[in-house]
């Protein structure tokens, strides 16, 4: 398989308050990650937490922007350039409002259907030929605010749950890795 260097985002926002948050998913199946690797996430460089490894046959580096999620594009864009990946070669793991909680749809590609990370990335990388690994968190109830529910954390339901699908989601990622999209996608969908 392609041996060419992977950069895996994972988004979220820093810091214990966020920890448990819908929108922290990124960064929480990024920690399944990491613990595959077997590495920690060293301090900050260029705005972003980074462990270099391999997953799943490939070279990878683990990324966490530890700017807020407004701001994941220059993280993404620095890393990107550090380690000279191209943006084919680039996987963004994020939640997704549009999708069931815990479905997980994978794509190349497409617009950023309101969500301020990925409009951050599109504008940092001047594309939106990137990865990216989406993770339904669903939509919020009644009439709550999309950006309040996704700083809510998880429900005790979604929690029950929960470590079953950052595995799975985590599984996504590799099979991307080693397989290609078409084939994560048949085996994910």
């Amino acid at each position: 398989m392609d041996d060419e260097l992977a950069l895996v985002v994972g988004l979220g926002n820093p810091g214990p308050r966020y920890e448990g948050n819908r929108h922290n998913i990124g960064f929480l199946v990024l920690d399944e990650l990491a613990a595959r690797v077997g590495g920690k996430f060293k301090a900050p460089k260029g705005g972003a937490s980074l462990i270099e490894g391999r997953l799943a046959g490939r070279r990878v580096v683990l990324a966490k922007p530890q700017t807020f999620m407004n701001l994941s594009g220059g993280p993404v864009a620095g890393a990107m350039k550090f380690f000279k990946v191209e943006p084919a070669n680039v996987i963004v793991i994020h939640d997704e409002l549009d999708l069931p909680f815990a479905t997980i749809r994978m794509k190349l590609g497409g617009g950023d259907n309101g969500h301020n990370g990925l409009r951050s990335i599109t504008k940092s990388l001047g594309t939106k030929d990137y990865l990216r690994v989406r993770f339904g968190v669903d939509r919020p109830p009644g009439r709550m605010d999309p950006a309040d529910y996704v700083l809510k954390d998880f429900s005790t339901v979604e929690r029950k749950q929960l470590a079953l699908e950052i595995d799975r989601a985590a599984d996504a990622v590799e099979a991307l890795l080693a397989y290609g999209l078409e084939a994560a996608q048949n085996k994910f969908h």
